[in-house]
């Protein structure tokens, strides 16, 4: 086994890392995992909308992939956590998005609704595990 390589994503990666000394990916050998994503921006910003956090979520899972050089189309294993239940928003989006970030495969997913996520303001982090062939 390799030793661990830790990335952080530019941006609000680098805040998170100095503010709660966390990266956000690490990679050994050819497995990549990644810390939960939220839908914030640069600034740790929220949008007020479902659709729009979740799929800023996925452009942050993009990012932090990217990042550490992968795509979504190594993803095997998605998590995703959910405050406030599951309207009918919450799993068309994912899916739809899915669907766009992965059409040619079907990760495995487990989808958890929790009380409470890292910042007061998120609905949705999503925690990806890629294995580049």
């Amino acid at each position: 086994m390799s030793k661990p390589e830790f990335f952080v994503t530019p941006g609000y990666g680098d805040k998170a890392l100095e503010l709660l000394n966390y990266s956000q990916a690490v990679k050994v050998d050819n497995r990549v995992e990644i810390s939960g994503q939220g839908g914030w921006d640069d600034e740790f910003q929220i949008s007020t909308s479902l659709v729009e956090e979740i799929e800023q979520a996925f452009r942050n899972v993009e990012r932090t992939l990217k990042t550490a050089g992968a795509g979504w189309e190594h993803v095997i294993h998605v998590n995703s956590y959910h405050v406030g239940g599951f309207p009918p928003e919450v799993n068309e989006t994912m899916t739809r998005l899915y669907r766009y970030y992965m059409p040619n495969h079907a990760p495995i997913w487990t989808q958890v609704g929790v009380e409470a996520l890292g910042l007061p303001t998120m609905h949705v982090e999503i925690r990806v595990t890629a294995i580049i062939a």
